[in-house]
């Protein structure tokens, strides 16, 4: 296994893949890389206890909050806590400074707080929706596409906000090319996500990527650039945006 693999396997999960001891630009640029397959991986874990949920005849919204809590363990976490920093930073009276100093504080503040209650319970709701539904595709889908967001707010050009943490290692780091390849790939995986309207899933996919572009852009203006905790918060708006469009009608 590749130090990249290795590295975004460990970063993204809990599991014990064995990170290289000494983590550089370059095996964090090539982790960033492997990220969307990591998320494949965890959306078919979460297919398969979606399914075995629904098949015991658990309610729905039960099922839906019975994943996201997994995934939230299995993940330890990181990309709420990105969310609900991003939130708070964003939220803050001051200057870019002031907002960073934000971020670092351990607390969560009412705006990461009101962040993570409002995508915790939709997302557990269009789970929910979507097993009832029969469409699982979506739910692998969100979770690929989710990690693909980092090479955008990483994308060649965006500076690091801060000098140290792991915005400045993933910090202009991911070419253009990457995140269209990944895109093109997401939207062929659309048109089957949601088989009686092939245009609900390519429709989500172009939604959670005007709303990472968006999300990339004002928090570049706001904080002067990239952190880990941007990342986070791109993950988790991107699973939403594509969970909820996916589980309309």
């Amino acid at each position: 296994m590749s130090g990249g693999l290795r590295l975004a396997v460990s970063w993204l999960t809990i599991l014990p893949a064995g990170a290289p001891a000494e983590v550089d630009r370059a095996v964090a640029r090539q982790a960033l890389y492997w990220a969307p397959l990591v998320g494949g991986a965890l959306g078919l874990l979460a297919v398969g206890l979606l399914t075995a949920l629904h098949a015991v005849g658990t309610p729905s919204l039960l099922a839906g909050l019975v994943v996201v809590a997994a995934l939230a363990g299995l993940t330890r976490g990181m990309h709420l806590d990105g969310l609900a920093d991003t939130a708070d930073g964003l939220g803050c009276y001051g200057g870019q400074q002031r907002a960073l100093d934000v971020m670092r504080d351990g607390a969560t503040g009412p705006f990461g707080v009101v962040a993570l209650v409002l995508v915790l319970t939709t997302q557990a709701a269009a789970l929910g929706a979507v097993v009832q539904s029969g469409r699982l595709i979506p739910v692998v889908l969100a979770m690929v596409a989710a990690r693909a967001a980092f090479g955008w707010c990483a994308r060649i050009g965006v500076p690091a906000a801060r000098a140290a943490g792991m915005g400045a290692l993933v910090a202009g780091s991911q070419p253009p090319a990457v995140s269209v390849a990944w895109s093109v790939i997401l939207l062929v995986i659309g048109v089957v996500a949601v088989p009686e309207r092939p245009w609900q899933g390519t429709l989500a996919v172009a939604a959670a990527a005007l709303v990472v572009v968006a999300t990339s852009a004002h928090t570049h203006r706001r904080f002067g650039g990239v952190t880990g905790d941007v990342l986070g918060a791109a993950a988790e708006l991107t699973t939403t945006v594509i969970l909820v469009i996916c589980a309309l009608g």
